[in-house]
């Protein structure tokens, strides 16, 4: 896995050993970057959600985003995230790493939230609870004109519309399908 553009363009990050990370292909990530490459700049707040190897926000980072936030459950996923930005030498004020499962973290209240989130959990997860927690009416998880987008398996139903959020893209590849959602 490489990272596609930017100032980190063309460096290989490092992979988990397993295959229970099903990470995002290039091809994909390529198609994301380029629908959101307008909506990032240098004070742009991304959020990984469901990080795995960190590979979405290290990209988002590497295109000019001012701050990423990786998100994963998984304690070896959260160490890999620390072994790529170190390897590809990231300040650690641009990041921050949370080992928490998605569902628990968007419950939680923050300060500041984010431009552009990015939810890519197992395609067998129930995506209910976080898109209900992007939506609710008071959610500080998006600022405004925030998008958030999420992976999914193309035969898997997504919903046009949770709460105060709608879908307002879609773009299929393959098997996966991402889901762009806006706050109403």
């Amino acid at each position: 896995m490489r990272v596609i553009a930017g100032q980190y363009r063309g460096r290989i990050l490092k992979s988990p050993a397993d295959t229970r990370t099903r990470p995002t292909s290039d091809r994909l990530r390529e198609t994301l970057f380029n629908v959101l490459a307008p909506q990032i700049d240098n004070s742009t707040r991304f959020l990984d959600l469901c990080a795995g190897t960190g590979a979405i926000g290290i990209e988002a980072i590497s295109r000019g985003a001012g701050f990423s936030t990786f998100v994963d459950k998984s304690r070896r996923a959260c160490a890999l995230i620390e072994d790529n930005l170190e390897y590809l030498s990231i300040p650690e004020d641009e990041t921050e790493i949370i080992c928490l499962p998605a569902e628990t973290f968007v419950g939680r209240k923050y300060d500041l939230g984010w431009d552009i989130a990015y939810f890519d959990p197992p395609y067998d997860l129930d995506y209910s609870t976080v898109l209900f927690e992007f939506g609710s009416e008071n959610s500080p998880l998006l600022n405004d004109n925030g998008v958030l987008v999420v992976e999914h398996h193309s035969k898997m139903p997504m919903p046009d519309a949770v709460g105060f959020i709608r879908r307002w893209r879609i773009l299929k590849q393959g098997d996966s399908s991402l889901s762009f959602f806006e706050r109403n």
